[in-house]
């Protein structure tokens, strides 16, 4: 099991915790990530990881779609990989949710499905620089010529020789854009992912590989899953912890009527939940909204009470068929305990 290390979002003031970064990195961890919402953006840390670290891959988890455009993605990727030695950097997108992207980047939500396998294409035809850049898209095309093009745009070859298999990951989680991204990418972040779920996931995953074709399969595909861990006697007070971020994505991160994460929730069976918590966050009933939280919802997502305990559950996660585990969590007895699991 590879194992990944989670920074997350920044706050009101960015604050990177390389110390924490440098102990992954002893401690033999495969990757770190960063993310990005409507404030830090999920490139700038890895360069600046970048020049403190020697190994560990560095991914965005994830670079939003609407935040650039897909030259400008490739680009950022493969000034981040040239700095960092070439080979650590890996490209993870996803599409964030319409509130996000047509309030905060002033793009229209349009069809997120060809909106990523046009991205995507772009991206990989920057990174191989066969030929200059041309794409006839549904969602994206280059050179430009819709509205206010003066029609002289010229197809261009990346000048930086890169990767030209720069790893490109998805984050999704409906069963329509799981199988765009087994067919696509090189790797996938599950939204929401608990190892139960992916006896139902596989099927989806393997049309991917059928429609991508020349034999893809597991062998050529990463998956990395997501989970919080703490080391802890006082199990209810680890869950309670994480409720407030599951109130405020299920009832908030996103429309009423389109909402990615309580989709998640209603898949993993808590359906009932999820409208509740939505109903009352919305209602700016925002405590009693994270109380109707489960407990149980949480702890399957995680990783938490006693070192036995941890080791015990951990094997769920090991068996289930991901190859690559990000934890969260602000403890390093609990980085050093996720690696010596990792290595048995």
């Amino acid at each position: 099991m590879k194992l990944g290390l989670n920074l997350g979002y920044s706050g009101a003031e960015l604050s990177l915790p390389a110390d924490k970064v440098l102990l992954a990195e002893r401690l033999g961890y495969d990757s770190v990530w960063t993310a990005e919402a409507y404030g830090t953006d999920a490139i700038t840390p890895l360069g600046y990881l970048a020049a403190l670290t020697k190994r560990i891959r560095l991914g965005t988890g994830i670079m939003q779609l609407a935040a650039r455009p897909p030259a400008t993605a490739a680009m950022a990727a493969a000034t981040v990989d040239a700095l960092a030695g070439g080979g650590r950097v890996i490209a993870g997108l996803g599409v964030s949710g319409p509130q996000i992207v047509e309030g905060w980047y002033g793009q229209p939500w349009g069809r997120p499905y060809w909106r990523i396998r046009d991205y995507v294409a772009i991206m990989r035809k920057i990174f191989e620089r066969k030929e200059p850049v041309s794409h006839d898209g549904r969602e994206i095309s280059l050179p430009y010529t819709g509205p206010g093009a003066l029609g002289v745009g010229k197809p261009l070859m990346s000048i930086l020789h890169t990767n030209p298999r720069l790893p490109i990951w998805l984050g999704t989680g409906t069963e329509t854009n799981v199988k765009l991204t087994a067919e696509v990418a090189d790797g996938w972040l599950p939204l929401g992912f608990v190892p139960r779920l992916m006896p139902m996931m596989r099927p989806w995953l393997e049309e991917g590989f059928r429609r991508a074709g020349g034999g893809k399969g597991y062998r050529d595909f990463e998956i990395q899953a997501r989970a919080a861990v703490a080391i802890t006697d006082d199990i209810p007070a680890a869950l309670r912890s994480m409720k407030p971020r599951v109130a405020l994505y299920v009832g908030g991160m996103g429309h009423r009527d389109k909402n990615f994460h309580k989709d998640m929730m209603v898949r993993r069976g808590f359906g009932d939940a999820a409208q509740r918590i939505q109903e009352l966050f919305l209602a700016k009933r925002k405590d009693e909204a994270v109380a109707a939280v489960p407990d149980e919802f949480c702890d399957e997502m995680s990783l938490v009470g006693s070192a036995a305990r941890i080791r015990e559950r951990y094997r769920a996660w090991a068996d289930s068929g991901i190859t690559g585990l990000t934890i969260v969590t602000e403890q390093p007895d609990a980085m050093e305990l996720m690696a010596k699991l990792a290595a048995e």
